[in-house]
């Protein structure tokens, strides 16, 4: 006789993504059990809980794409979620500041982007951007009113807690060892005993190929982990700028560079680079993984990505190694800040996704086999864009269910 299910739907992952997409299911389809497995002790406990904060606009993604959709879409449903609910959130406005004349034509071109993006950037000259703040140099800068920050651990507890008075079960401390496909469903093995269901939904991060491997999806893409370290200005230094501060960044990189970011709590951070993490979750250089840095090392994409990009290798890398070669980042468009400001913040780790020929993807990324859907790259905005996402991923879960 079959094994009776354990729950009509497992959603595998526990960031910002996998709760929204268990809270959308109960609500969607009330009926149904659904079941969320998180390896760690709590909630967002990798990149949901470990970002910028940032409620991004939809200034840098090109026209189309699921970023920009999710982004633009993403933005108010975040700023409406916490307003809602009573949760931190402050639309503060960001500045794209260009400082040499490369930059300027780099940011004309963004102004384009974001308008295409039904976004209505203010371009500044020097003196307006003076004006608008007076501790920021730069030939040109836009204003993008629609950007700002929020508590997304907070954002995902509450999501969590919805979810579950919709019905849904959540487990911590649950890791995922395997996973496998049947005729009527899916066997998803975990380090204390194995879960049925009829289908699953993958919201892996920096797990995402491995889980998708799991399944026998076909991959051309491994998941290169690049850590994002970050300073933070002594509390004296709160009130230095207004707005985020963002540099105009290198269209050919997924990152946007050593920005000034206002956080929730009223400080402000600085940062970050991105240098490759010597394990997924590798939030210090002393963080090693063999399995992982292996798998990196004889990943054939990875090389033809340092090959594609050896310039902003090597500055990256310099970066972190040189607390004053990333002041220097920052004084391009910050002069005032010193040496001594950078005081020592948690790193973060991105999940991003590299092509063998070396390409970085930049847009989302979702596989499906005959009972699973996989979440396989969700770079930046991921937590901006994640109540749209847990909404699109159920509709493409209906598709894949018949219902």
């Amino acid at each position: 006789m079959a094994r009776a299910f354990d729950a009509d739907v497992i959603v595998i992952g526990g960031g910002i993504v996998g709760v929204s997409t268990a809270w959308h299911l109960t609500k969607v389809f009330p009926g149904r059990s659904v079941l969320l497995l998180e390896k760690e002790d709590r909630l967002s406990a990798h990149q949901s809980g470990h970002n910028s904060g940032v409620v991004h606009a939809s200034v840098y993604y090109a026209p189309g794409s699921l970023k920009a959709q999710f982004c633009k879409a993403g933005s108010t449903a975040t700023y409406g979620f916490a307003r809602e609910y009573g949760l931190a959130v402050e639309q503060c406005g960001k500045l794209i500041v260009a400082t040499s004349d490369l930059e300027v034509e780099r940011l004309r071109a963004l102004q384009a982007r974001a308008i295409l993006n039904e976004l209505a950037p203010a371009w500044l000259d020097a003196a307006a951007l003076r004006q608008c703040e007076p501790n920021i140099v730069g030939k040109a800068a836009i204003l993008v009113p629609g950007s700002g920050i929020a508590d997304y651990p907070a954002i995902v507890r509450q999501m969590a807690a919805l979810a579950e008075a919709g019905g849904a079960d959540i487990r911590l401390g649950v890791e995922v060892i395997s996973m496998r496909e049947e005729a009527a469903g899916v066997i998803v093995e975990t380090d204390n005993r194995s879960f049925r269901a009829r289908h699953a939904i993958v919201c892996g991060g920096l797990m995402a190929d491995r889980l998708a491997t799991m399944c026998g999806i076909p991959i051309d893409f491994r998941i290169v982990p690049f850590r994002g370290e970050y300073f933070v200005l002594p509390p004296s230094k709160n009130d230095i700028v207004r707005h985020l501060i963002y540099p105009v960044p290198d269209p050919e990189l997924p990152f946007l560079g050593v920005h000034l970011t206002r956080t929730i709590d009223g400080s402000i951070t600085v940062g970050p680079n991105a240098i490759l993490a010597l394990a997924r979750e590798g939030y210090r250089w002393r963080d090693i993984s063999p399995r992982d840095l292996a798998e990196t090392l004889t990943f054939p994409g990875f090389w033809r990505m340092l090959a594609d990009h050896p310039g902003a290798t090597i500055a990256e890398l310099w970066g972190s190694l040189s607390r004053s070669r990333y002041l220097g980042l920052c004084r391009k468009y910050c002069p005032s800040l010193q040496l001594g400001d950078l005081k020592p913040y948690p790193a973060g780790v991105r999940a991003q996704a590299v092509l063998r020929d070396g390409a970085l993807v930049h847009d989302f990324l979702i596989k499906q086999s005959s009972r699973t859907l996989h979440v396989c790259n969700a770079p930046s905005p991921a937590a901006t864009s994640a109540i749209p996402i847990g909404a699109y991923l159920v509709e493409q879960f209906r598709d894949l269910a018949g219902l």
